[in-house]
């Protein structure tokens, strides 16, 4: 008798889902909470902009029968406007989920070498086995250091070779919140060859610290084969509509657009974004609102004894050296979600997205009735 599964690609094959992690509404309607304090998803609990908030507002949706522009002009425009690029150098996706999945379905054919570090974002693995190519994870910096558990430069320069085709570097890295400076990044670009297609991850941009985090588009100019993936589901908030983007050298978008799917992004979701990048004073306010929160939430873990990883995205991560699921359990049945870290190869470790003051002075009282419990 065949089993289905057989049936499917051989990276297929070899893949498990992606964990995108709990679903807030469905948690809390199984433990008859009144509501959760939801700190595992990276979310931007400031919102999205006001002027997003009144052009959905406007609408009476009367052109939800009417596909959306594929071409995504008018957002294209905007994105492009915004960071001084070609629009024809912009690829949008259903999130930047989507586009990391699509750069390696459009490069890698089987067999070929895709390059990640250990501990980087989970979706890089995923792709590489989906395209069949053959994932090369660089072991991770040591946790002492000023970048504990981050990628290692040297290491990751090691692992480039004639069989690598594609290169993924999140910066800053989630989970573990670490980054590279500029000087870091520009000699690592120098050295991966020209028929390797890299991919600097930068979801987070947004939340960083101009001074520690450079942009990687500014690096653009000399690497034709750079691609720099973006995203307006954090520091826009609009995980909601889903909508990433990509800036690359436009004959590379060119070739990406042969395989991106048709009316990726929705109609709601062009307006919604396009109005959003325009709102860079909200976005400054959500990345310095993030900033002192992010400082506070780490002072008041370090207070409860626990190790905080140095962090330039709106989470940090938290090694309590002892197995987390137990403190996870414990935390999710009081009504707060936070992000587990087995998956990553971090059983120690929760990932804490930075909430609200409320939300995190709240959280900081409920994780240290839990640590006082025995969870042995």
């Amino acid at each position: 008798m065949i089993r289905i599964e057989d049936l499917a690609a051989p990276g297929v094959q070899k893949l498990t889902a992606y964990d995108p992690g709990y679903d807030p509404e469905t948690i809390r309607q199984m433990l008859g909470l009144p509501r959760m304090l939801e700190l595992g998803s990276n979310e931007n609990g400031y919102g999205a902009s006001p002027a997003v908030t009144e052009l959905l507002r406007s609408r009476d949706f009367s052109d939800a029968i009417r596909y959306p522009d594929a071409g995504a002009r008018k957002l294209r425009q905007a994105i492009a406007a915004r960071w001084q690029v070609d629009p024809s150098a912009i690829t949008l996706g259903n999130g930047s989920h989507e586009l990391l999945v699509l750069i390696a379905e459009t490069f890698v054919a089987p067999g070929d070498e895709v390059v990640f570090a250990q501990h980087g974002f989970a979706v890089f693995k995923l792709a590489a086995i989906a395209s069949g190519g053959k994932p090369v994870e660089v072991p991770a910096l040591p946790r002492s250091g000023p970048q504990p558990l981050g990628a290692d430069p040297v290491a990751m320069t090691a692992a480039l070779g004639p069989g690598t085709k594609l290169v993924y570097l999140a910066n800053p890295n989630n989970p573990t919140g670490t980054w590279w400076d500029r000087a870091t990044l520009a000699q690592f670009l120098a050295q991966v060859p020209r028929h390797a297609v890299v991919v600097i991850d930068e979801a987070y941009r947004e939340y960083v610290d101009e001074a520690e985090v450079p942009d990687a588009l500014s690096l653009q100019a000399l690497h034709p084969n750079l691609v720099v993936t973006r995203t307006f589901s954090k520091a826009h908030g609009l995980a909601a509509m889903r909508v990433g983007y990509a800036i690359s050298n436009p004959d590379l978008a060119a070739v990406l657009e042969r395989t991106r799917l048709t009316f990726n992004v929705n109609l709601y979701a062009q307006a919604a974004a396009a109005a959003a990048i325009v709102d860079v004073a909200h976005v400054e306010d959500v990345r310095r609102s993030n900033a002192a929160e992010r400082a506070a939430l780490s002072a008041g873990l370090q207070a409860l004894g626990l190790f905080v990883f140095p962090s330039q995205g709106n989470f940090v991560l938290v090694d309590f050296e002892r197995p987390a699921k137990v403190i996870e359990e414990a935390l999710l049945k009081r009504g707060a979600i936070v992000r587990p870290m087995g998956g990553y190869g971090l059983p120690t470790c929760l990932r804490i997205t930075v909430g609200l003051a409320q939300e995190n002075t709240e959280f900081l009282s409920l994780l240290a009735r839990v640590l006082q419990e025995d969870l042995a």
